[in-house]
């Protein structure tokens, strides 16, 4: 009897050697190659779930978004207001290793981005959802007057996003051990901000 192959367990064993991989050796060491090398495939095996790198790395980012959302999930739930708020950004913020390693994975995929239609919608889609968390997160703090800053909310969301965003490309470049010293430091500065008037 054939053995019956999960196609899905497959696609995040490649996506997971291709973190380790890229880890290691940088995106321009994350060849196919290496890639199914690591994952312990023969390489001609990887075509029936990703035809090329570039397929191979929008998967990666999308299965890095819905990691983070699966996390955010967790520590929010029973949080509202600025609250959920600390714990969306916490989560997002490359505070780990993991974390880290999710970041050298999505910078790549932004530079693809840059020229790629496709991969600027899969970009702008996911930069709108948590964008549209943030603000929610936001209208609930302003309900309980925990916020009296007058920058309204849509500036602020931005602001927060391009922290988070710009947190990964700092991570990444950061030499081992340093990537989330101040993060913390910067966003409780920012949130103490936001109860200021201003």
């Amino acid at each position: 009897m054939p053995k019956i192959v999960d196609h899905d367990e497959r696609r995040l064993e490649l996506v997971d050697a291709t973190w380790r991989i890229i880890a290691r050796l940088g995106m321009e060491g994350a060849t196919m190659r290496e890639i199914a090398l690591e994952a312990g495939f023969a390489n001609g095996a990887l075509k029936p779930y990703f035809a090329t790198k570039d397929t191979l790395l929008a998967f990666a980012f999308s299965h890095v978004f819905n990691r983070t959302n699966g996390r955010v999930a967790e520590v929010t739930a029973g949080k509202s207001g600025l609250p959920a708020l600390r714990a969306f950004c916490l989560e997002v913020l490359p505070l780990d290793e993991e974390r880290i390693n999710e970041a050298r994975i999505v910078i790549p995929f932004w530079q693809k981005a840059i020229n790629d239609d496709e991969k600027a919608a899969i970009h702008l889609s996911s930069m709108d959802q948590w964008r549209s968390m943030i603000l929610g997160y936001l209208a609930q703090a302003r309900e309980r007057g925990d916020i009296a800053a007058s920058v309204p909310d849509e500036t602020i969301a931005d602001q927060l996003l391009n922290m988070l965003l710009g947190a990964q490309i700092a991570a990444a470049l950061a030499p081992r051990g340093q990537a989330g010293t101040d993060l913390v430091d910067q966003l409780e500065g920012y949130l103490t901000l936001l109860g200021a008037v201003v």
